[in-house]
């Protein structure tokens, strides 16, 4: 059996990360229709554009590495999303929904700054160093993201769930 190194770990997680922003490119818009709030359907729409130059960047990446950029199913995204699904379905037309969407969006951005800040440090000590500023770039976008998001809670979506109850 051969021996898996940090280069294989990265190229595993690497993938995974692929299919999640893919998965999370096809939800944005679904998300974006489901809010009520004008401010949270801009913030979507402007995340899908942020989120398509993700995706190219992974392709970068991949170039980099000399592999083919594939994906591989990512089990945590499926379950994040279906998640969102269900907010969307449950809360579809009630005042509580763009609280449930701003939660729904905040785990994948939590699932991604986690994938990110690992991939870039792993890029960091394997000497990738131009890998490293290509994650770096996306994981600063998905936590200013996840900042915004905060924003809007707490800046509206959060009191007009409350009011409405």
């Amino acid at each position: 059996m051969k021996t898996k190194t940090l280069n294989d770990l990265f190229l595993e997680n690497l993938k995974d990360i692929y299919y999640a922003e893919r998965k999370i490119l096809k939800a944005l818009p679904k998300m974006a229709r489901g809010a009520q709030s004008d401010d949270l359907k801009a913030a979507f729409e402007k995340h899908a554009e942020e989120t398509q130059t993700h995706v190219e960047r992974l392709q970068q990446v991949f170039e980099i590495l000399g592999k083919r950029a594939v994906g591989k199913t990512c089990p945590a995204i499926e379950g994040i999303i279906e998640e969102g699904e269900e907010v969307l379905e449950t809360f579809k037309g009630m005042p509580a929904i763009d609280a449930g969407l701003v939660a729904a969006a905040q785990a994948v951005e939590h699932y991604e700054i986690a994938r990110y800040g690992t991939l870039k440090r792993w890029a960091e000590v394997l000497g990738m160093k131009d890998a490293a500023k290509l994650l770096d770039a996306t994981l600063k976008e998905e936590s200013a993201t996840d900042e915004a998001l905060t924003g809007l809670a707490d800046g509206s979506v959060n009191q007009a769930a409350l009011e409405a109850a």
